[in-house]
């Protein structure tokens, strides 16, 4: 129901009112960001593997769940190298490096939202104009993630007082579909990081 409200919303927004930020864009940027972008992501779990093979002594292995709306991070424990190499290869899909201390970072790419903002996210505006994830009500101040900034101006004079104090309440969020429904709403009002540049550059 929710979901279909901010389709509706969304639709007559867009009616005579260009968007500030290429929807298109917006979206690749934040899939990018919140997945980490790898330019080579098998390829670097190749250099690990051997890495691996080369020097068989025990590392702490970590893996990381990058969701389209956070992430998690669980440690796997201390394991021999053979183990961590099985571990790879039954998850072909998985990139992975070795930080400075000898630590493997293995990173599984989730094209959903964390079970955590399922059940308990609220898409809010933070005091900035910034649009922003946040575990519970916006109120609590319980920082998930920050995605844009906002032109408070221009949405006060578009959009429905009662979507407004909604917004600041803080929009709840279930699932992957509402999620990319009320960022995508929101992002007709995002403001370029060019067009910031520009007026601090100018005199």
């Amino acid at each position: 129901m929710l979901f279909n409200i901010w389709k509706q919303i969304k639709k007559r927004l867009r009616r005579g009112k260009r968007p500030l930020l290429s929807l298109g864009l917006l979206i690749v940027l934040m899939t990018l960001l919140a997945m980490g972008y790898h330019t080579s992501d098998r390829g670097s779990s190749n250099t690990v593997m051997k890495m691996l093979q080369e020097d068989e002594k025990d590392r702490q292995v970590h893996l990381t769940r990058q969701y389209v709306s956070d992430k998690e991070t669980l440690s796997l424990g201390l394991m021999n190298a053979n183990a961590i190499i099985q571990l790879m290869l039954q998850h072909p899909e998985w990139s992975g490096h070795v930080d400075q201390a000898g630590e493997v970072w293995l990173t599984e790419e989730i094209d959903d939202i964390s079970s955590s903002c399922k059940e308990n996210g609220f898409i809010g505006v933070d005091k900035e104009g910034n649009i922003t994830l946040y575990e519970g009500p916006p109120k609590k101040e319980k920082v998930m993630r920050t995605f844009f900034q906002v032109d408070i101006e221009s949405m006060e004079s578009s959009l429905p007082k009662s979507v407004l104090k909604e917004l600041h309440q803080g929009i709840r969020v279930s699932d992957v579909d509402e999620y990319n429904s009320v960022l995508s709403t929101f992002s007709d009002y995002a403001i370029e990081q060019t067009e910031k540049v520009m007026k601090h550059q100018e005199p």
